[in-house]
């Protein structure tokens, strides 16, 4: 079996070479988007920079990049959170099983086929190392980068996980992708928080993706109203997209959701303690950020919730020995204009 045929064997949904030497653009706007500190306290990348405008220098062997999309397509809307003040919303990539570990082994096991074929050598990345892999994934004819920075696909929409097989062999490349936007603009005018500037630029600091997951501090005062109960990431730009109208449901089962993810009650979340986090977030990708950061996002949540009935449950935070956690509690307290909230403050 050649490794394209094995590659859909194995759930992926769209597959593309790219030669590596033609990240020029690319590159380029990387550098501007570090030079203006756009990339916020993200400090790797710009410590890996070189390294990322050219697949070369992480690997000087590397002639062609092997670009694998698997599909996670939601099975319903994935803003349908936003109107539910008790419940917190997770982005749609961390709702079932952590990809990368699905991705991974997968990707081994085609990129084995491609070394024996070619009889060169050959690495694999998911996610983890400094590699473009979204310009690789449009060099490579996946999808496009779409205004809001991020690929998008006329098969499968915005709902795409991406996997890079660096091989040594000068491999036929298919054509890249013709990006599709138009004069569309739903993605920046969705944006909650004013992220996207321009199109085709983010500015990462104002990003609640960011915010949510790589942002170890207090999140800035004025940004904390906008996130509204989006605890772990954000799909605002990615679900309005209008190529998702050719989106389809994840296949690989696990992508599915679970359950105890899909709308999770903000009172339940605020009250977990360090091992029940690690319990409820086993095997998912929120796990990486830490109790102390994840219940910092719920407590905003909660005060941007309007719902007293939430306040018995950012009680205890308020002297949460993590002072992220304790200020983000005291931040949501204050937004409930209640006489016992009052007393509270004077304390």
């Amino acid at each position: 079996m050649n490794w394209r045929a094995r590659a859909r064997d194995l759930g992926f949904s769209a597959i593309g070479v790219a030669p590596v030497d033609r990240l020029g653009d690319a590159a380029r706007r990387l550098r501007a988007f570090v030079d203006l500190g756009r990339h916020g306290s993200m400090a790797w990348m710009e410590e890996t920079l070189e390294r990322r405008a050219d697949p070369r220098v992480l690997w000087p062997e590397a002639r062609s990049a092997v670009v694998l999309a698997m599909n996670y397509g939601p099975d319903s809307d994935p803003l349908a959170n936003l109107a539910k003040s008790a419940v917190g919303n997770i982005s749609v990539y961390a709702r079932h099983r952590d990809y990368h570990d699905i991705v991974k082994g997968r990707l081994k096991d085609v990129a084995g086929l491609i070394a024996r074929d070619t009889g060169a050598d050959v690495k694999v990345f998911v996610d983890t190392a400094p590699l473009m892999e979204k310009p690789l994934a449009a060099l490579a004819g996946v999808g496009w980068q779409g205004k809001h920075t991020n690929l998008v696909s006329r098969d499968f929409g915005s709902w795409l996980f991406l996997g890079v097989i660096l091989s040594a062999a000068e491999l036929p490349p298919d054509e890249p992708a013709t990006d599709r936007c138009g004069a569309c603009r739903r993605c920046l005018d969705a944006c909650p928080t004013g992220a996207l500037p321009e199109p085709y630029q983010i500015d990462a600091r104002r990003c609640i993706s960011y915010l949510t997951i790589e942002h170890a501090g207090p999140i800035p005062e004025e940004l904390k109203p906008l996130i509204g109960n989006r605890i772990y990431g954000c799909d605002d730009c990615l679900a309005v997209c209008p190529w998702n109208k050719f989106a389809s449901e994840a296949a690989e089962m696990k992508l599915r959701p679970r359950p105890e993810l899909t709308a999770p009650s903000l009172a339940m979340l605020a009250a977990l303690d360090d091992a029940q986090f690690r319990v409820l977030f086993t095997g998912s990708p929120v796990k990486r950020i830490g109790r102390n950061r994840f219940v910092r996002n719920v407590a905003i949540a909660i005060g941007n919730s309007g719902d007293p009935s939430l306040i018995p449950a950012l009680k205890p935070l308020l002297d949460d020995p993590d002072p992220v956690v304790a200020e983000a509690a005291r931040w949501a307290l204050d937004r409930f204009p209640s006489q016992e909230t009052s007393d509270r403050r004077l304390r």
